[in-house]
């Protein structure tokens, strides 16, 4: 539950940022703004410097990803004004071709968390002078957190003991994941009897009744 001085707040940035702030609604008692992509660096100076907001901390950049849109990219700054106790989120949407403007000269900290997104997602920044991979390997192709993404990679890779050097190979399944058989540890057993199991199945005539007393 979102509370009036929360309220307060979010009327007051959509009057000052009328036309780049679209619209806001309230997750988990939290303020989330929806921004238009183009205004990002005007919408992340006024919540820093303006007395009311002052949200000094840019916590995260973190995406999401929804392949049925056009713009199929959320991506959503998290922040923090250790002033007035509050946090906020902006988001923004962009395309697999759409760059955004980096926030780096606003918030230092944006520098990995951009490199973060664009690594998991595609998703590029202009004006970040050092938009390289952070969470995998400077030879890794496509990005991980895509929902297009496979779940088993492109390749696989490995210590080769003869080269002495990590290699890169096509992954190779050692068993079809639809295809299981009765042994696979994979496979949760349905017709086999577990030690115990034994105690919970009534006796062909019935269970006996141990219970006395002293009528008939």
């Amino acid at each position: 539950m979102a509370t009036d001085a929360l309220k307060d707040l979010a009327d007051y940035i959509m009057e000052k940022l009328a036309g780049s702030v679209v619209s806001y609604e309230f997750f988990n008692g939290e303020l989330s703004l929806n921004a238009k992509r183009a205004e990002i660096k005007r919408i992340l100076n006024f919540l820093r410097d303006d007395k009311e907001c002052s949200f000094r901390l840019l916590l995260d950049v973190c995406g999401a990803d929804y392949p049925d849109r056009p713009e199929r990219f959320d991506v959503i700054y998290n922040l923090l004004s250790m002033r007035h106790n509050h946090r906020a989120r902006v988001k923004i949407t962009t395309s697999e071709e759409q760059s955004i403007d980096s926030v780096t000269d606003i918030f230092s900290a944006a520098g990995w968390f951009e490199r973060e997104v664009w690594d998991m997602y595609g998703v590029l920044f202009d004006g970040n002078i050092d938009l390289r991979r952070i969470l995998t390997d400077y030879g890794f192709e496509g990005h991980p957190q895509r929902k297009d993404f496979p779940l088993t990679g492109y390749v696989e890779l490995r210590y080769d003991d003869e080269l002495k050097r990590v290699v890169y190979e096509p992954v190779k399944l050692t068993q079809d994941f639809r295809n299981f058989d009765a042994l696979s540890p994979w496979e949760a057993i349905t017709d086999m009897q577990l030690p115990g199991d034994e105690k919970a199945m009534k006796p062909e005539h019935g269970w006996k009744s141990t219970k006395t007393g002293s009528g008939s």
